[in-house]
Parts: structure tokens; C-alpha cells; sequence
């Protein structure tokens, strides 16, 4: 499935790296807890979270995670915007809930990392 077709099954709206939705993806990881985020072992998914800080795209960024959804209708900063843009990360905002998103995307064929 590509991040365009994630995006508009979520709702979503790009803030940056809209070169990347052409992308294909496959598999997601839903969580609020960086900790968790940064022990994902998978390469190539996309976070699905409710955070809206710097920490959360500093994990991606450590992480290799090129594709961001932020949950709940966050507002996102242009701290933010800038550093996903630095770093070629996808940051896509959904008025959903961290279930609603992580549920359409799993019923769309969305695979978890495990």
C-alpha cells in the first residue's frame, strides 16, 4: 500500500515529505512509549503514534523510521516540520485516535511488526 493511500484512508494530512508518498509500506508499530518504539527490531515500517515533540522524530530519526502518523489531530511545530524535513521523514496528521488509525490501517491490510 503506498502513504497515499495510507493517508487518505486515515484522514490524514501531509505536513512534510510529501516526495514519499509514493512509498510503498507494510507494516506499522502503534505506540506513545519511545522506549518501545526504539527496541522494533523491523526496518521499513511506519509509526503510528499520539505524540507531537521533538523526541518523537529524534526516535524516528535514530530509529531509521521514515514514515511518521501522528494521532488525535496533534498539532505539529515547526521545529518539528523542519527536522522530519532534515531527515526525509514523512509526517502525516490524522484527526483519529491512535486505535481508529491503527484499526483502519490493520483492516486495509496493514501487517504489525510483530
Amino acid at each position: 500500500m503506498t502513504l497515499n493511500d495510507v493517508c487518505n484512508l486515515v484522514s490524514g494530512k501531509v505536513i512534510c515529505g510529501e516526495s514519499r508518498l509514493n512509498d510503498e509500506i507494510s507494516h506499522a508499530f502503534a505506540s506513545d512509549l519511545l522506549s518501545d518504539v526504539l527496541t522494533v527490531k523491523t526496518n521499513h515500517f511506519m509509526l503510528i503514534t499520539g505524540l507531537a515533540n521533538l523526541q518523537c522524530i529524534r526516535t524516528a530519526e535514530m530509529s531509521d523510521i521514515s514514515y511518521i502518523l501522528i494521532a488525535r489531530n496533534k498539532s505539529v511545530t515547526d521545529e518539528m516540520r523542519e527536522l522530519a524535513s532534515e531527515n526525509n521523514i514523512l509526517l502525516i496528521v490524522s484527526p483519529f485516535s491512535l486505535f481508529k488509525c491503527s484499526g483502519i490501517l490493520y483492516s486495509a491490510g496493514i501487517k504489525p511488526v510483530y
